[in-house]
């Protein structure tokens, strides 16, 4: 059966009415998809398959198989090889396989009931597969052929798709080290479809990262600069960034433990870089380098004009056993408490108050919503926060959102949506949620009298597309 069209509006009628309206208003707008994680080779590729319904639905996407790890399901039983087995398989056995986990996650399919994932699922099920029936035990397997036909059609390749979701613009989000080959191979094509790299330099910047010497090597060659010291370094760094921008990049991306910042004088930023090259960084190295950077990475923004994402406060890889036996995004990455005020004000006290500069904050800490980062963001210039992430990525994470940002910050200081998916298909589930969301916010606004309709029409198009072009500059 069809998705409810009222769906996850207010019970109140009066609320409702101007929910819906404000959604019909925006539900057709383009999606600006300004931070994911979409692997750019499904768009490069115009032949590029999905695969199975295995292969789009459950192995990709952390947020469903954690559920399901979570109950005590093995990753091998969903299709997820460790390191240690052959990927490789014959057709006929990869389809057994495949089979077998699709049943597993159809007989468990009721774990994700009144979660997001569960919201994403539904929507990408049925308005992307015109899957009409309850996925269950027993209608796995129907299912499963019928998801199975489509992604063998030409109508189910990426790049139709891409347009079938109307996205205006696609980020991806690529290491510092990465050629970005995929991304030249798609401007070559002539396709129109707008995809643009974000420079994540996660790899060769946190010093205890297990490939980092390994990553200033490749930084060392990429860039053709001899990084043997601090200067030559930055140096290869800026060369990246300038690559990154030459390839229409529009941000770059940071993942930190903590948003804590500092300035190092030149000579202790050199010693710490030394004693990394050479495998033997003292305690606390990393965590100053890395806050170091953080600001050395915001006076390059001021310079080459790329907008400056910032997203602390995952522990990741908490589950060691798994990261060893599978590796990393397995969905064992932990939220921490986490504080802003004091950690960022270095990097503010330089770039705050600099037209140039725009940093992006994020957050898993929701106690930072009206505390600290609404404050900051109402003050300083140059900074606005990211929509709920990751495990707020949610209807009542939205609603929060909202509730405790708004009075304080403002819309006009938020970077409005984006999806931060690995699932292809779940973007156009994830932009209708916070575009519900956000019509049922403006719309209890606007019974109360706290908004006129005529604004409210307005913000309803600003949080769909107008905020993140503005933030991201697309």
């Amino acid at each position: 059966m069809p998705l409810p069209a009222d769906r996850f509006f207010d019970p109140d009628p009066a609320q409702r009415q101007v929910a819906r309206q404000l959604y019909q208003s925006v539900a057709n707008l383009p999606l600006i998809c300004p931070h994911g994680h979409i692997d750019p080779s499904m768009l490069a590729d115009p032949d590029y398959s999905f695969g199975s319904p295995v292969d789009l639905f459950i192995i990709p996407d952390h947020y469903v198989f954690r559920m399901l790890y979570s109950q005590g399901i093995q990753l091998e039983q969903l299709g997820i090889s460790p390191f240690s087995a052959s990927p490789v398989l014959l057709p006929e056995e990869k389809e057994v396989r495949h089979r077998r986990a699709w049943q597993i996650f159809a007989d468990l399919f009721h774990l994700f009931r009144g979660t997001p994932t569960g919201i994403w699922l539904t929507h990408e099920l049925s308005e992307v597969f015109g899957v009409n029936d309850p996925l269950t035990s027993g209608s796995a397997m129907p299912i499963y052929d019928q998801i199975s036909e489509k992604l063998a059609s030409p109508e189910y390749r990426p790049r139709t798709l891409f347009k079938r979701f109307n996205i205006e613009v696609l980020c991806t989000t690529d290491a510092a080290t990465d050629t970005l080959e995929q991304h030249a191979i798609l401007r070559a094509s002539g396709w129109r479809g707008r995809l643009r790299p974000t420079f994540r330099p996660d790899r060769v910047v946190n010093l205890d990262d297990p490939g980092w010497r390994e990553n200033i090597a490749l930084l060392s060659s990429l860039s053709r600069i001899d990084v043997h010291d601090f200067h030559s370094y930055i140096a290869a760094i800026e060369n990246r960034r300038w690559f990154f921008k030459q390839m229409d990049a529009a941000a770059t991306d940071h993942g930190v433990i903590t948003p804590f910042t500092i300035e190092l004088s030149s000579a202790e930023a050199d010693a710490i870089f030394q004693r990394a090259l050479k495998g033997k960084p003292r305690k606390g190295d990393a965590v100053r380098f890395t806050g170091h950077m953080l600001i050395e990475m915001a006076r390059m923004s001021t310079e080459d004009g790329l907008v400056m994402q910032l997203h602390p406060g995952s522990f990741r890889n908490h589950n060691s056993w798994l990261y060893v036996t599978y590796g990393a995004d397995k969905g064992a990455d932990i939220p921490v408490a986490t504080e802003y005020t004091r950690s960022l004000r270095p990097l503010l006290a330089k770039y705050g108050n600099d037209p140039r500069f725009t940093l992006i904050v994020f957050t898993l800490d929701e106690t930072t919503y009206a505390r600290e980062l609404a404050p900051l963001a109402g003050h300083y210039p140059a900074v606005k926060l990211g929509p709920p992430w990751w495990f707020y990525d949610s209807l009542n994470g939205m609603r929060r959102y909202f509730d405790q940002v708004i009075e304080t910050a403002g819309l006009y200081n938020t970077a409005g949506f984006n999806d931060d998916t690995r699932a292809f298909c779940s973007i156009p589930a994830r932009h209708d949620l916070w575009r519900r969301a956000a019509c049922n916010w403006l719309a209890g606004l606007v019974v109360r009298h706290i908004l006129l309709e005529a604004e409210a029409f307005e913000m309803a198009a600003d949080c769909a597309t107008g905020l993140a072009r503005r933030a991201y500059r697309l």
